[in-house]
């Protein structure tokens, strides 16, 4: 089967993280900008722990557990999970920080490194399943597409607020959506020996890790320090519905 269709497929639902940073050509009054960022960060917030809760956790977690029985998959999935945790404490402490002391740029940052780290799996989920199944493959990218775009916005708002940079925010966010299509391409080289269910859980397991501690320890205390309670409440919900549409629709 020709591989230009399903990694066509895999690089759009990637680049639609892109179509997040297009929220900063909105031009904002000085008085609403604290609310933008704050449902943005809180939108954010939702779409990163709703997909490791919904999505990430359990299907990895039960692909790790069968491959690994009960004892020793619990385990694995512990210790990748943790591992998780650790890797995003280590790249604030000894990387991020070395490089810009303001939050904002910093939770830009660690949010296009967690995204890149989430995307490169899916970029090789969509590509296989579009290899074996197109209809399969583009029912996927949609369903990528659609917690792509705040994934931008989590990406892009930060950064451009903190440096004033549009051209700055659209790169890193163009750069974490780039990851997908370099799983596309990955999968296309390796995947008959070397990418497996495991493998792709392991990976995934991991991420959400680095998600939720971001999500947690990051987001939404960052949110929380604009006072604008109402729009974090505004971006919660707005994120656990673009999560249900997600799972339950798609």
């Amino acid at each position: 089967m020709p591989i230009i269709g399903p990694f066509l497929v895999s690089s759009i639902a990637g680049l639609s993280t892109v179509l997040g940073s297009f929220v900063i050509f909105f031009h904002w009054k000085k008085d609403n900008i604290n609310k933008f960022i704050t449902f943005c960060l809180s939108l954010s917030f939702s779409v990163m722990i709703g997909l490791s809760i919904t999505e990430l956790i359990p299907e990895s977690t039960f692909i790790i557990i069968t491959n690994y029985k009960i004892a020793k998959g619990i385990f694995l999935c512990f210790l990748i999970f943790f591992l998780g945790v650790g890797l995003i404490h280590y790249l604030n402490d000894k990387i991020v920080s070395k490089n810009s002391s303001q939050n904002l740029y910093k939770l830009g940052i660690l949010s296009m490194l967690a995204l890149m780290l989430h995307n490169l799996p899916e970029g090789i989920a969509t590509f296989m399943s579009a290899y074996q199944d197109m209809d399969l493959g583009i029912k996927l990218a949609i369903a990528i597409t659609l917690h792509n775009i705040p994934e931008g916005i989590s990406i892009a708002v930060p950064i451009y607020y903190a440096t004033g940079s549009k051209k700055e925010a659209i790169l890193k966010t163009f750069l974490s959506g780039l990851a997908e299509p370099l799983g596309a391409l990955l999968a296309y080289l390796f995947f008959a020996r070397f990418i497996t269910a495991t493998f792709i859980s392991f990976i995934l397991l991991l991420v959400a890790g680095i998600m939720i501690t971001l999500s947690i320890q990051k987001l939404f205390p960052e949110a929380l320090e604009y006072h604008e309670n109402k729009y974090i409440w505004i971006g919660i919900i707005v994120g656990v519905i673009l999560i249900l549409v997600n799972h339950f629709v798609l």
